[in-house]
């Protein structure tokens, strides 16, 4: 008579078990072994209690392109606080504002003035946001100057769908000019600025260069005196500060960083 290997296994007690078989099964998913004859280390538990899949935590400096922005500022802000910051010889800089305040997170990058800035604070119901200036910054920029109630340009750091209306701009000025002439013609006005002769050589005519974080078209080149020209229309002085600033006054300046790299790829460094 035929006899089902299940009648055999419900009827037999552990101690009828052949000696090849285990009264306890080898692998179980809470079971599992440190070595088989195989030579390998399974981990069967895994393939029944796979782990949850890991998840990135949100990152609030989810990226726009760092520190890269277009020379067209969004709106003009106002400083309302510009003093020490607490450590070092830093500074804090308390500016008022709307429209970059749209989106902003801390850690996130505005232009001020043509200085890329890290946002450290911010404040929606008050409208307005911190930022830090190291001792570099005040040293290389003119924002050190700056006093409450000063306006300043504002611009976000742009993003892959943002409209490329001026040119690559790093936001790490160069160096400082100095306000020369501003003369108008019709309802057009007429800026000569001098800058430091080095960086004269990165100043071609019909080039582009930022002033206070404005991106411009060059008109003129005076090496002898060691100064550019440039026209702002009617608009553009009402969406700028430089139309606000008088001879004189300093103007941060940021020259192609496209004309540095030829510089660096000609002399071979």
């Amino acid at each position: 008579m035929a006899i089902s290997s299940r009648s055999i296994f419900s009827l037999a007690k552990p101690s009828k078990i052949p000696p090849f078989m285990s009264a306890h099964p080898i692998f179980t998913s809470r079971t599992i072994p440190q070595k088989t004859h195989l030579r390998f280390h399974p981990n069967l538990h895994s393939l029944f209690n796979p782990p949850k899949p890991i998840s990135s935590p949100p990152n609030p400096r989810r990226s726009h392109a760092r520190s890269l922005f277009t020379g067209i500022v969004e709106e003009i802000g106002e400083v309302r606080h510009l003093g020490g910051g607490g450590e070092g010889d830093g500074f804090s800089m308390r500016i008022s504002a709307k429209t970059v305040l749209g989106g902003v997170n801390l850690g996130d990058s505005i232009a001020v003035n043509g200085t890329c800035l890290t946002v450290t604070d911010f404040d929606h119901a008050a409208s307005e946001f911190s930022v830090g200036l190291s001792p570099e910054t005040l040293r290389r920029t003119s924002l050190g100057e700056l006093a409450p109630g000063k306006p300043v340009n504002l611009e976000r750091a742009l993003t892959p769908t943002t409209r490329m209306g001026g040119h690559f701009v790093q936001g790490h000025v160069d160096s400082t000019g100095e306000i020369v002439s501003m003369v108008p013609e019709g309802d057009s006005l007429w800026v000569k600025v001098r800058a430091p002769k080095e960086l004269m050589r990165f100043v071609v005519p019909k080039g582009f260069i930022a002033v206070d974080g404005t991106s411009l078209t060059v008109v003129s080149v005076d090496d002898e005196e060691s100064c550019f020209d440039f026209m702002m229309v009617e608009y553009t002085q009402r969406k700028v500060v430089i139309a606000t600033k008088k001879v004189g006054e300093k103007v941060n300046l940021e020259v192609d960083i496209l004309g540095k790299y030829v510089e660096r790829l000609i002399k071979g460094g």
